[in-house]
């Protein structure tokens, strides 16, 4: 039995990990590439537009470099990943014109997607490389990015990817066949699941090919989250399936699928949620907690206990219990500066008004 899309897939982002991108030897896995370029272009032939996210600048410029083990400090980080993109992007450009097609190279860091300008500048570019009939070749531009404007995954970034260009899928290729349940040492792949709860959350594991990528079933099940709240279904699959794009396209029942969110979060509180990256928290007391987590409550001055970081007014910042729990994100109408010189909290303006706040249980 096939499996039914939500609706007609018009637009997809695939994520390819490092593992189906080079060898364990550190070089690009020129076959297996090349059938994933031919399955893109039968794809765009039958009218479905591909934004390819891809890892691996970093482990290819292992390779080139000869450096047998991921290094931990950041300007070695950017010196491989500078040294790999060539490689990376060589390697593609080689692989499109074989078939008579274009590709074309975007670099992305967290900054993209948290100015608001910018995110909508990203948006128009990818439009036009895709109304040109071109494939979107996309990494994050690890040569410049700092702990600051980084994404840390190439899973997140290929959530806020498909977000950003309105896909009707993501898929996810990895090194294994989906989401495993393993129950009395044996294990099988969920072929659907239709929230990520906390249970689900418990059944995922970190990477162990720490040379080779970063991120793990758990990072792939956050970058679920960003998609599938973003209207977007997911699927997990196995990079290593033949012809594992073309039959994911037609329906096959390969990998996990996720269903997206019956409700959209707004573009605006999506990206309060996902898109912004924090610049500080503010603690709560007991009374604020209960009356955020009812819902359609501001946060009031009095309820704020104390804060932490440098945040300007208007920036976005987590919202924490005294247990440190997260409860909700949030633009801030405060700076630092001002929370510090009010002396009474009584009668001012919320610090976070409700139109401006996603509780994190989402």
């Amino acid at each position: 039995m096939l499996r039914k899309f939500p609706k007609r897939i018009k637009r997809v982002v695939i994520k390819v990990g490092s593992s189906v991108i080079a060898t364990y030897k550190m070089k690009p896995r020129s076959a297996h590439l090349s059938s994933l370029v031919e399955q893109i272009i039968q794809a765009r032939q039958k009218g479905i537009e591909v934004v390819l996210v891809s890892s691996g600048a970093i482990v290819l410029g292992m390779g080139e470099t000869k450096v047998k083990y991921r290094p931990g400090d950041v300007p070695s980080l950017q010196a491989l990943a500078a040294i790999g993109q060539t490689v990376l992007m060589r390697t593609y450009d080689n692989l499109f014109k074989k078939v008579k097609a274009n590709c074309a190279q975007v670099l992305l860091t967290w900054d993209d997607f948290d100015a608001r300008h910018r995110y909508n500048n990203a948006r128009n570019t990818f439009n036009a490389i895709l109304e040109r009939g071109v494939v979107p070749i996309v990494n994050e531009n690890d040569t410049i990015s700092t702990d600051e404007i980084k994404f840390g995954d190439n899973d997140k970034l290929s959530a806020f990817v498909a977000s950003l260009v309105r896909a009707d899928l993501l898929v996810m290729l990895s090194d294994v066949d989906g989401l495993y349940d393993i129950k009395d040492g044996k294990k099988k792949v969920f072929k659907e699941i239709k929230e990520i709860t906390r249970e689900i959350e418990g059944v995922a594991t970190g990477t162990g090919k720490k040379q080779m990528s970063k991120g793990g079933m758990a990072a792939k099940l956050q970058a679920v989250k960003v998609a599938t709240h973003a209207k977007i279904p997911c699927i997990i699959a196995n990079g290593e399936t033949d012809d594992v794009l073309t039959r994911i396209l037609k329906g096959e029942r390969i990998g996990t699928f996720f269903f997206e969110r019956q409700e959209k979060l707004l573009a605006r509180k999506h990206w309060i949620s996902f898109g912004a990256k924090p610049k500080g928290t503010l603690i709560v007391d007991d009374g604020a907690k209960a009356a955020l987590l009812k819902g359609g409550k501001s946060l009031l001055l009095p309820g704020v206990a104390q804060w932490e970081g440098h945040f300007a007014q208007d920036d976005v910042v987590v919202v924490k219990d005294k247990k440190q729990h997260e409860i909700a994100r949030g633009i801030i109408n405060y700076s630092t500066t001002d929370l510090t010189k009010i002396e009474d909290k009584k009668g001012q303006r919320e610090v976070i008004h409700c139109d401006d706040l996603v509780l994190s249980e989402r």
